[in-house]
């Protein structure tokens, strides 16, 4: 998994005011949780820029004032009209602790039910898997070769090398519909 640094600074004042002052000055408060002390900071809004704006997931080295922490991204907060970020939450992990994340899927191949005129539709974006920080893929590729017409791929058929998918079983990843046009070729094979 690949991973990205943030500097950041530590905060004193937690209260409304101060708040407001720092995301006036172009600062995004944050909180840093799991570790043996809950840790208050401070970063330039910029500083997020790379880490929110893909659909990647990274590994964040949150450099507060000389000390790293390895953390993930928990919660983000937004503004509701200009949808500027205005707070974040990150957790932090270690080696040795499972931790739970969302991770992207690629889709690998050209499937069989789009070749004889379906549309693939990709159900889920990211899954949900559970694992250790090293055995976290930078993304699930799953292989649609195989893929039928109107078939689809469940989270219970897909595995992955020491990772725990948290996603329920029935929901379908990635499928391939049928089309009108997928159907009217059928109905003139059949007549």
């Amino acid at each position: 998994m690949q991973t990205i640094e943030v500097k950041a600074v530590k905060r004193d004042n937690l209260g409304k005011t101060a708040t407001k002052e720092l995301r006036q000055s172009g600062q995004v408060p944050g909180v840093l949780y799991g570790g043996k002390e809950v840790v208050h900071f401070q970063a330039e809004a910029n500083e997020f820029r790379k880490l929110l704006f893909t659909p990647k997931v990274y590994i964040v080295k949150l450099n507060i004032e000389g000390t790293v922490y390895e953390a993930i991204i928990k919660d983000l907060q937004y503004h509701p009209v200009s949808d500027e970020l205005i707070h974040i939450d990150f957790l932090q992990v270690f080696e040795d602790k499972p931790i739970t994340i969302e991770v992207p899927v690629k889709l690998k191949g050209l499937a069989e039910g789009v070749k004889a005129g379906g549309k693939l539709t990709l159900e889920q974006r990211k899954l949900r898997v559970k694992g250790l920080m090293k055995n976290l893929p930078d993304e699930l590729e799953i292989n649609i070769s195989k893929l039928g017409l109107g078939k689809g791929i469940q989270v219970g058929s897909l595995s992955f090398p020491e990772l725990e998918l948290l996603n329920a079983k029935n929901s379908v990843v990635v499928a391939v519909k049928l089309t009108r046009a997928a159907r009217a070729a059928a109905q003139q094979q059949k007549g």
